[in-house]
């Protein structure tokens, strides 16, 4: 379910009904999938196929897909906060 959609500094970004993730958003050009976990640390997996993430958004629960089909199946990297100074 799309809650809100708001932009990021580099994609949109949709939130989402989950109790694992706050906000997700894909990247096409370079297969980037962005998730904000509820933690509040942001983590971008690579090379995640447009259909990958077409079905988290359809998913009826978005944490077990995350768990089951990205997490651990992708690379990934942290996402760090830009400092306002």
């Amino acid at each position: 379910m799309i809650l809100n959609i708001k932009e990021d500094r580099t994609m949109q970004m949709i939130d989402v009904d989950s109790s694992m993730l706050s906000s997700v958003g894909y990247d096409s050009a370079t297969q980037t999938l962005r998730a904000v976990f509820n933690s509040g640390k942001t983590y971008d997996y690579f090379k995640v196929s447009q259909e990958v993430y077409d079905e988290l958004i359809a998913s009826e629960s978005k944490g077990r897909y995350m768990r089951d089909e990205i997490i651990d199946m992708y690379s990934y990297q942290q996402v760090k906060r830009k400092s306002k100074y």
